[in-house]
């Protein structure tokens, strides 16, 4: 009997933690995304540490940060556990005790750019109309995946052709543009609803999952014979490219996409470069 109160104590202890954290982040309005990563980030941590969670100790940290390298978890995935166990120490603690660890250095990939050609090939190839306007219309506006299945018909400005984004990544507003040549085609798909109704709705009248539009990218991309290690993002990163191609000012693709940092929206022209394309090897 005294072994499983010992056993619940602990759990409870264990839980303490993460439901402080989630209280302190809903607080603080994070997103639910951010939230659901911040503690499975901390929950790893509370699995991997020896020492109680109150006692901030840096090297336990490393041993931590150094065990998900060694399990070959990305640059990106062990920063944002970094961030979370910073966060937890300095926001939810009180913690006047700084963590000097850095960033890990992530790699410089460029990102998969889908040219205007392919594009074209890979909306051909959707036979439902719903699916084919909800790629298209992430493509023509650089939306996220998670923002093409929120948006609200309240969100279309058709007349003025724009999007108002609501409570994107990062908590942030931001508007951007919307393609003429799709305008007929909404009218037809949000006819009869109002504004607070969702654009793009599953079968039975809710919101689609992700996965949705995830997949049928993958299933056009595969029946249009694209070999391209392309995702859905693919459409968002070929949207700033192709504007940048056409000569619009980074500031405005920066402002569009909804980037905090322009080093972001620059990467971009390291894959225009119209000047480069239209040099011949001599070989």
């Amino acid at each position: 009997m005294n072994y499983v109160f010992i056993i619940s104590n602990f759990l409870v202890t264990m839980q303490n933690p993460l439901e402080k954290m989630e209280r302190e982040l809903r607080l603080r309005n994070y997103s639910r995304k951010t939230i659901k990563s911040y503690l499975y980030a901390l929950n790893h941590y509370l699995k991997f540490i020896k020492k109680g969670i109150e006692q901030l100790d840096e090297e336990q940290i490393r041993d931590f940060l150094l065990d998900c390298e060694a399990k070959h978890l990305s640059a990106t995935t062990r920063n944002l556990y970094l961030n979370a166990i910073k966060f937890f120490y300095r926001d939810v603690l009180k913690s006047t005790q700084k963590i000097g660890i850095r960033n890990a250095k992530g790699s410089q990939k460029l990102p998969v750019v889908l040219s205007r050609s392919e594009i074209k090939r890979l909306l051909e190839t959707i036979p439902n109309k719903k699916h084919r306007l909800m790629l298209a219309l992430s493509y023509g506006s650089g939306l996220r995946v998670s923002e093409v299945v929120s948006l609200k018909v309240g969100d279309l400005n058709l007349g003025e052709l724009t999007i108002h984004i609501k409570q994107a990544k990062g908590q942030k507003d931001r508007m951007t543009i919307l393609p003429e040549s799709l305008v007929n085609d909404l009218k037809n798909l949000i006819a009869g609803k109002t504004t607070s109704n969702l654009v793009f709705e599953s079968e039975r009248g809710g919101r689609l999952s992700v996965r949705t539009p995830q997949k049928v990218f993958e299933k056009a991309l595969d029946a249009a014979g694209i070999q391209k290690p392309a995702t859905f993002h693919s459409l968002r990163h070929s949207f700033a490219t192709h504007l940048l191609e056409n000569g619009t000012d980074v500031r405005y693709v920066q402002e569009l996409l909804g980037h905090r940092n322009i080093r972001t929206t620059q990467r971009y022209t390291q894959v225009t470069q119209p000047a480069l394309k239209n040099i011949r090897s001599p070989f």
